[in-house]
């Protein structure tokens, strides 16, 4: 049994791993262009497996940031695995702890759609699922920059080919099979419209307001739901 369920979780993952390979090739030659050596440029990869917040560092350290700044960015830039693990922690919390820490260090923003996913179609958290599927991701994540730095190294600026489109792609991907209720979709239509509106007058933090807003705005149509349930069911047994 263990094994179907780790060659499903291997199945499960490779689309999502081809749709981010141009983000990781992205990420591998935008590291040699800030000035990283190869090795720095995989490392970063290997330890730090976090796409959004390696362009991010990447661009921030080619600007000249400061320590704190690329700090301060990759806090807020991941501050939403904060709540992935918070809802996880429900499944892990009592695993061994050489378990809590390789399904915390491979959380990714597809491991956790995919684990959420699997717990909901079989009605159980499977540990082997969600280490499976976050190893793939890092697996192929890390031999995607590798390549993006040996094109990079011989072919130059990759990010003239466009592959910035993955980024847009892949959350899209993992976004649209879960806005099936109404609060979902008020949330997703609240964020929207938002960052278009924050980002058209150049507001500074759009991402974070729109997300925020987005969130409460659902937050409140959930909570209001749930209280319009218990009523009529109150109302059936009366």
């Amino acid at each position: 049994m263990t094994k179907h369920i780790q060659r499903q979780a291997f199945l499960d993952t490779l689309p999502l791993c081809l749709a981010v390979t141009p983000w990781g090739m992205l990420c591998g030659s935008l590291g040699l262009q800030m000035g990283l050596d190869i090795w720095q440029a995989q490392a970063m990869s290997l330890l730090v497996f976090a796409g959004a917040v390696q362009l991010s560092a990447l661009g921030l350290f080619g600007a000249g940031a400061s320590f704190s700044a690329m700090l301060t960015s990759s806090f807020v830039i991941s501050a939403r695995h904060l709540l992935y693990s918070a809802d996880m922690r429900q499944h892990i919390l009592q695993l061994p702890t050489k378990w809590r820490l390789s399904l915390g260090f491979l959380l990714t923003d597809e491991m956790y759609a995919l684990s959420v996913a699997h717990t909901q179609k079989t009605g159980t958290f499977d540990r082997h699922y969600a280490l499976v599927s976050g190893f793939t991701f890092y697996a192929l994540w890390n031999l995607a920059t590798c390549i993006g730095i040996i094109l990079g190294s011989q072919a130059g600026d990759l990010t003239t080919l466009g592959l910035e489109f993955a980024i847009a792609a892949t959350f899209i991907a993992l976004v649209v099979p879960y806005i099936k209720t109404h609060p979902v979709v008020a949330c997703v239509f609240t964020s929207a419209t938002m960052m278009f509106i924050l980002t058209y007058y150049d507001i500074n933090q759009a991402l974070l307001i729109s997300t925020a807003t987005g969130m409460v705005v659902g937050f409140i149509l959930d909570t209001h739901n749930e209280k319009r349930q218990r009523n009529r069911t109150s109302e059936a047994l009366l």
